[in-house]
């Protein structure tokens, strides 16, 4: 191979190398700053991982539905359409196999049906932390969630198209990040 083709598909390669993870970056802002925000509430748990460090993994209370005419393998994708409940918070309107023509919605798996319920799991469960301030989110949150008191966790979700993005986890209304450095 002669120099000038070997140049070529280093260049290639290079350019490749930094359009991947750019593209991945923009399409996030762009669901950032033109989605709609939904608010989740949550039921956060707080895991460490050697690969991708600390987290705090969410489970959301919106995980299913009453569906009598959808039945669903493990795994399969699901078509959840959304609406906002009395408070403000996320709800689960429709769910289906087919995307919907209108409104907005989220691409869920299929976690099993029992009854005439439809079980599925919500894809941003993961929200990432500073690692000093991780432990300390983790113990606040655990707290929250025992707490008697009427204290509100819940996951900020954007949602455009079929594209959701996790942008903050808030504690009544207070960012996590910044919770955690309270008083």
């Amino acid at each position: 191979m002669n120099k000038l083709a070997a140049a070529t598909v280093f260049a290639i390669m290079v350019l490749g190398q930094w359009f991947v993870p750019g593209n991945m970056i923009f399409q996030e802002e762009k669901v950032l700053e033109q989605g709609v925000a939904y608010k989740f509430r949550t039921q956060p748990i707080d895991p460490s991982d050697p690969f991708r460090g600390k987290y705090v993994r969410l489970s959301y209370e919106m995980r299913s539905l009453e569906s009598d005419s959808l039945v669903c393998n493990y795994g399969t994708k699901l078509y959840v359409t959304l609406g906002v409940d009395s408070l403000g918070f996320a709800k689960a309107e429709k769910i289906g196999l087919e995307r919907p023509s209108t409104g907005d919605f989220v691409i869920a798996d299929c976690a099993g049906y029992y009854g005439s319920v439809q079980h599925f799991n919500l894809p941003f469960d993961t929200f990432y932390m500073n690692e000093d301030k991780a432990l300390k989110a983790e113990i606040a949150v655990r707290e929250v969630q025992r707490d008697t008191l009427p204290t509100v966790c819940y996951g900020v979700v954007h949602i455009l198209e079929d594209r959701a993005v996790l942008s903050d986890v808030q504690i009544d209304g207070v960012s996590l990040k910044d919770y955690v450095d309270e008083p």
